[in-house]
């Protein structure tokens, strides 16, 4: 791969572990991973001025569903708290095949990379009329991004007392076998890898205690991650309270989702008896505040929860219940909500970026992520703040408060995947023709 000077950059928020900024700064990326930082370099490879740039680590998307990018602002879903617009959604899904999720999957991509993101996790857990992980593994491998797959799942449908209707769950023994497969076919454990499965039965209320528990035996035996959704609005605590005599909390340590290998979704509920929990366990959250406002969950205690010393990340969740996939977004909301409930000290714009870059590595299990530091993986979002939104700004380095909330240039493991504001690797105004003619087909 060849060799890439980013030259001069008016700002380098590192995240590294002493915090470093750096003001025109230069940064060598070779083979993948970031050579050198310093000042005055020179190289015989390729130079990228920076001069008009803030320079950050690639952003971390910890929670998505990309192929709900199909399923922006549905009638009947749009106002809707979370089971109910489900239950509005799932007959829409059920009709989704191979090409609708590789479609989806890269137009959601695409819109994560131009805010700045480069390495994301997708929870995928129905797969109608042929559709399979593989769909969106092939979509991420072939836009350039490095990805945390994880096959989701749903086992209890409606005439089972669960949420999901019958045409769109499975059998048990199905799911752990095509997680099986996907493991041993496409996981990545090595440093720097571009592709990492993880093991994700969907939610407490579509699947069986036994597949919690199975689902947790097999993702140790295979050394891969954990994920579901957890405590996300009241409806979610009433549902557990009833089912399983337990709030989610102890529900997850009874199964054996806790744990420095488990992450999950939402949280919004958790009680300080929770949050002690998943700090002692240093079990991972993915933040989604939008989301949340989107339908209405609430505001996730996530001042209390890095206080604790609970490992916090950011997530987009689906285009459903966001309608966007904008990371850089989702962490100034976050900022503004701990904000709204704690007040305007409770959260830096310095510390909900750290949440977005390092906060997402660490939840994820990469420390090879998340920071710019010499040996640490070529991931960079170069944000240009020479435009209007941060025109007047005295501290551009505070991007939440006053950047541009798409970037100018990314590199992913070293390879610029936007340059100028455009993705390089694929050709998306073909892809978002074929996005909006599948979107007008599930429509009519």
């Amino acid at each position: 791969m060849p060799e890439i000077l980013i030259k001069n950059a008016s700002h380098v928020l590192t995240m590294d572990d002493d915090r470093r900024e750096l003001a025109q700064a230069d940064i060598r990326l070779r083979d993948g991973v970031i050579a050198e930082i310093g000042n005055d370099l020179s190289t015989t490879g390729e130079t990228v001025n920076a001069d008009t740039c803030v320079v950050t680590p690639g952003l971390v998307n910890t929670h998505h569903h990309l192929y709900q990018t199909l399923t922006r602002a549905v009638p009947g879903g749009q106002d809707a708290l979370l089971f109910g617009w489900l239950q509005t959604l799932y007959p829409i899904w059920s009709r989704f095949g191979p090409d609708e999720m590789f479609t989806s999957a890269q137009v959601g991509l695409a819109e994560l990379m131009m805010s700045g993101c480069t390495l994301t996790s997708d929870h995928l857990y129905l797969f109608p009329n042929g559709s399979r992980l593989d769909d969106t593994i092939e979509a991420a491998s072939e836009i350039g991004m490095r990805f945390h797959p994880t096959r989701g799942a749903m086992s209890i449908g409606e005439s089972d007392g669960g949420l999901p209707p019958d045409m769109l769950v499975e059998r048990e023994e199905d799911i752990l076998n095509d997680a099986i497969r996907l493991v041993d076919r496409f996981h990545d454990a090595s440093e720097g890898s571009m592709c990492r499965v993880g093991i994700a039965p969907c939610s407490p209320f579509s699947v069986s205690r036994d597949l919690m528990r199975d689902a947790a035996i097999l993702a140790r035996d295979k050394g891969v991650m954990l994920h579901t959704h957890l405590a996300e609005n009241d409806e979610d605590i009433a549902y557990s309270l009833e089912k399983f005599g337990c709030r989610p909390g102890q529900y997850a340590e009874d199964l054996g989702w806790t744990g420095d290998d488990v992450w999950h979704a939402h949280c919004v509920k958790l009680d300080g008896k929770e949050i002690d929990l998943f700090a002692r366990s240093r079990t991972g959250v993915a933040h989604c505040p939008c989301s949340n406002c989107r339908l209405g969950s609430g505001i996730a205690p996530v001042r209390d929860m890095r206080d604790a010393g609970v490992k916090v990340g950011l997530g987009v969740d689906g285009s459903a219940s966001n309608d966007a996939g904008n990371l850089i977004l989702e962490a100034r909301q976050s900022m503004l909500l701990q904000r709204v409930s704690r007040g305007a000290d409770a959260m830096s714009a310095r510390e909900a970026l750290e949440i977005a870059t390092r906060g997402g590595a660490e939840v994820l299990g990469r420390d090879d992520c998340g920071q710019i530091a010499v040996g640490k993986r070529a991931d960079l979002a170069l944000w240009d703040v020479s435009g209007l939104e941060s025109a007047g700004s005295w501290d551009p380095a505070a991007l939440l408060l006053a950047g541009p909330v798409q970037v100018r240039d990314l590199f992913v493991e070293g390879r610029q995947t936007v340059r100028d504001g455009h993705v390089t690797t694929i050709d998306l105004p073909r892809v978002i023709e074929r996005q909006n003619a599948l979107a007008t087909k599930l429509a009519s």
